[in-house]
């Protein structure tokens, strides 16, 4: 999966948000270490949502931009 990830730099190191995945966020003193950290993050993120999504019917669709 892709995802647009938001990096926002200051004299701490960098911030970097998801978009796509409200209150998904994650932080490093670098941006190699942002990125690798949202990574994590990411995966946290989808885990928890299918983990709420058990026993639910779903469907998938897909939308064109």
């Amino acid at each position: 999966m892709i995802y647009r990830v938001a990096l926002h730099q200051d004299e701490d190191g960098y911030a970097v948000s998801v978009p796509g995945l409200p209150g998904c966020w994650s932080q490093g003193a670098t941006e190699e270490e942002a990125i690798e950290n949202i990574q994590s993050a990411i995966r946290a993120y989808l885990e928890a949502a299918e983990t709420q999504l058990a026993g639910e019917q779903i469907r998938e669709i897909e939308v064109a931009l």
